[in-house]
């Protein structure tokens, strides 16, 4: 079928660049007039979708934005298109497949053609409007880097740690499982250091982006960025498409993503409770208790965890210089992606009993060296 502006396609296409809903019903009846439309139709999604992966866009983004924006009944038909024009490569870059995977297996829902064509397009508007982002990896169709064979022991090792602390209902236990998972990030890091330092490589610092989603987004992204600083990391937060970028050397960014999110259940976990235990003495929690919680956790576990990797490294002077010259490498890097970046205003009514019972949290799912826990 031709594509061409007198086509179907091309008449019902105009809309996606209108500013107006009349538009898009002309076009959705165009479009539900027309069976014979519906493959083109597909196929121009799946090139859409191709053009994203191209301006630095990546599944688990595009989900976010469609989640944010529009319906389940959008995502459905997004999850779709991006398993089938992943379907056409070979191989995808490592992160990737982890995105695919998570996708919502949403079930078909049967629906008049005309509603169809309304979703389709209202996904489509949303699309063509994304602009272009930093690029944070390979895309599908290039060149992959040989892929691992399996998990590294270590970043197995610290899932495990960490989804007994989720699990638990000691917080003890919980503080000592989480605190045995920093140290062992902050050793595996200082491996890679003297592997580069033996065998130096042309290795340069990568990036990965993580959802930092609402409720309390802000206070989530200072969460991250505790997380990604004691690990050698920088995380750079962009509140309009509600993600971060962790800018690091890549044996660092997988364990960051699994700590901050670990961190997170276990801060949301402790919310609750205090909430629970609010309510139980006769005094309402609101908005302002749990921002002022989620801040003060993050606050102080960064401090906690920053502590952590001192003391891992002080243990091996010798490698600081090399730590500090990675170190260097991952801020200059992080500058040439975000040269524009700015400092952001905490934003949040205050509220001392979440702020108290936030520090609280924070402390038991703490990170110091000396706890008995630790040992062995």
């Amino acid at each position: 079928m031709s594509t061409g502006e007198g086509t179907t396609i091309g008449k019902a296409f105009e809309a996606l660049y209108a500013s107006d809903d009349g538009s898009l019903d002309t076009a959705a009846s165009l479009l539900a007039a027309d069976p014979g439309a519906d493959a083109e139709l597909t196929r121009r999604g799946e090139e859409f979708l191709r053009t994203l992966w191209t301006r630095g866009w990546q599944p688990a983004d595009v989900v976010r934005m469609a989640r944010r924006d529009l319906s389940e009944e959008h995502i459905r038909v997004l999850t779709g298109l991006i398993r089938s024009e992943t379907a056409r490569y070979g191989t995808l870059p490592r992160r990737w497949q982890a995105q695919l995977d998570a996708l919502d297996a949403v079930p078909t829902r049967s629906t008049d053609r005309f509603s169809y064509a309304t979703t389709v397009l209202e996904l489509y508007r949303l699309l063509v409007r994304l602009p272009r982002l930093d690029a944070v990896g390979p895309v599908p169709g290039e060149t992959l880097p040989p892929a691992a064979a399996g998990e590294p022991r270590m970043l197995s090792r610290i899932r495990a740690l960490l989804a007994k602390a989720e699990a638990t209902g000691y917080p003890e236990e919980a503080e000592a499982l989480t605190a045995k998972a920093q140290e062992l990030m902050a050793r595996h890091s200082l491996d890679e250091v003297t592997l580069a330092a033996g065998a130096p490589s042309p290795e340069t610092p990568g990036a990965i982006r993580i959802g930092v989603e609402p409720p309390y987004e802000q206070a989530k992204a200072i969460l991250l960025d505790a997380v990604a600083t004691a690990n050698h990391c920088r995380a750079v937060w962009n509140e309009a498409y509600g993600f971060s970028t962790v800018v690091g050397f890549e044996g660092d960014l997988d364990p960051v993503e699994l700590l901050y999110t670990s961190l997170l259940v276990q801060g949301t976990a402790a919310m609750t409770r205090a909430e629970a235990e609010q309510r139980a003495g006769g005094r309402k929690r609101t908005k302002s208790f749990r921002q002022s919680f989620l801040l003060a956790y993050a606050n102080r576990l960064g401090t906690r965890l920053s502590t952590t990797s001192r003391r891992v490294a002080a243990e091996t002077p010798t490698l600081l210089p090399a730590l500090a010259s990675r170190d260097l490498a991952v801020t200059t890097r992080t500058d040439e992606l975000f040269p524009e970046t700015r400092a952001t205003r905490v934003r949040a009514a205050w509220d001392e009993a979440g702020w108290t019972h936030g520090a609280s949290a924070a402390d038991r799912a703490g990170l110091h060296p000396n706890r008995r826990g630790l040992r062995g």
